[in-house]
C-alpha cells in the first residue's frame, strides 16, 4: 500500500489555516483508503509550504485521525538539538502510541539566508551521524549523555529512518541499520546508485534485519489522459516560476522563455520521476517505477495544485492499484 507526502501547501488565495485544514482532510482520506502513512516535511521561508514545524502539524492531524501512521519526512536534525527532537516526538508517541515515526535529514530545509535567520551553524551538519545516535539513545531510554533523559520520550523507541537525496544518506542508513527514504520526487539523479549502495552495505540492527527503501514519486492522475497531461504542464510551469522566476512579474511569453532556459530545464528535470495519466496508466507506471527504483515502498507526492485535486488523485490511484493487484 502507498504512503503520502504532504507539504501542507498554501494554494492561491488561501491562508496557512486553510492548508492545515486540507492536511487533516487528506490524512482522513488516506486513512479511509487504507494508506500506510502520511509524512510532513520541514521547510522554511517558502510562501506556499506551511509544514515548517512538522511536530506541531503531526499533533494536530493525529488528534483528528484514529489509525494512520504519521511522521516527519522529515526533521532536518542539524536545525535542532537531538534532545528537543526526542522530547517532541516522544511526546507525540506517548499521546498517540504506535502511530508516530521520525525521518531525519541533514539539509537546512531552505536557502542560505534563511539558514542564518535560524541561527544554524554552517558546520552543524558535520555531526549528523553522532546526533542521530544521540537522538536514538534518548528515545530508547539509553541516553548517551550522562545525567540527561528525554522526558517524555525515554523508552518510546520511536521508529527512525534516514532521508536522503545522495549517497551520504544511503551509506549512513546502511551503517546504522535504519530504513532509507530517497527524495526522488525532487532529486532524481542518484536514486538507483543510492538504493544499490544502501542494500549492498546494509548492516542488520536491532531495529531492522534487512534493508528497507522508500522512494518518493510525483503523481498526477485524472480520468482522461489529456486532463492529466494539462495538469502536469501547469504544475511544471508553476515550479519553474517558483524556483527561477520568484519575485518577477512574468507574462506567459516570459514564462515560456524561462521554461526553455537552462535553469528552467534543470527545474523540470527535478520532476523526472513523475507518473502522469489515467488511473490504469498511473497504476502501471507506479509499479514500473517501484521496479526501477528497487523500492520496498512508494511515497506519493500528490502534485495536483488544489486540495480537491490531491484528494481525487489519491482516490483514483488507490482504487486503480487495488484493481490491478
Amino acid at each position: 500500500m502507498f504512503s503520502v507526502l504532504d507539504l501542507a501547501r498554501i494554494g492561491e488565495g488561501e491562508r496557512a489555516a486553510d492548508a492545515f485544514a486540507n492536511s487533516v482532510t487528506l490524512a482522513r482520506h488516506a486513512e479511509d483508503l487504507g494508506c500506510s502513512r502520511v509524512w510532513y516535511a520541514e521547510h522554511h521561508n517558502m510562501a506556499t509550504v506551511a509544514s515548517s514545524a512538522p511536530a506541531v502539524l503531526i499533533a494536530h492531524v493525529a488528534a483528528h485521525t484514529s489509525r494512520i501512521v504519521l511522521g516527519a519526512g522529515g526533521v532536518m536534525l542539524p536545525n535542532h538539538s537531538p534532545l528537543v527532537v526526542a522530547e517532541q516526538y516522544g511526546m507525540l508517541a506517548t499521546l498517540h502510541p504506535g502511530r508516530i515515526e521520525l525521518g531525519l535529514g541533514r539539509a537546512p530545509g531552505s536557502d542560505q539566508v534563511t539558514l542564518r535567520a535560524m541561527r544554524r551553524d554552517h558546520s552543524s551538519a558535520d555531526t549528523f551521524p553522532e546526533d542521530v545516535l544521540e537522538l536514538e539513545g534518548y528515545l530508547r531510554g539509553e541516553s548517551r549523555v550522562a545525567g540527561v533523559a528525554a522526558v517524555p520520550g525515554a523508552g518510546t523507541d520511536v521508529p527512525l529512518f534516514i532521508l536522503g537525496s545522495s549517497l551520504y544518506g544511503a551509506r549512513l542508513s546502511a551503517l546504522l541499520g535504519l530504513p532509507f527514504a530517497f527524495a526522488s520526487h525532487f532529486a532524481p539523479a542518484a536514486l538507483r546508485e543510492a538504493v544499490a549502495l544502501h542494500r549492498a552495505e546494509f548492516t542488520a540492527s536491532r531495529r531492522l534485519e534487512r534493508p528497507h527503501v522508500y522512494a518518493a514519486v510525483n503523481v498526477i492522475c485524472a480520468d482522461r489522459r489529456e486532463d492529466a497531461l494539462a495538469e502536469f504542464e501547469r504544475t511544471a510551469r508553476d515550479r519553474v516560476r517558483f524556483f527561477v522566476g520568484r519575485g518577477l512579474d512574468l507574462s506567459e511569453d516570459d514564462l515560456d522563455r524561462l521554461v526553455a532556459s537552462p535553469q528552467g530545464r534543470q527545474v523540470l528535470d527535478m520532476m523526472r520521476h513523475t507518473v502522469v495519466g489515467t488511473p490504469s496508466e498511473v497504476a502501471a507506471g507506479l509499479e514500473e517505477f517501484r521496479s526501477f527504483a528497487d523500492a520496498d515502498e512508494l511515497v506519493l507526492s500528490l502534485a495536483a495544485p488544489t486540495a480537491e485535486g490531491r484528494l481525487r488523485t489519491l482516490g483514483l490511484v488507490v482504487e486503480a492499484s487495488s484493481i490491478a493487484a
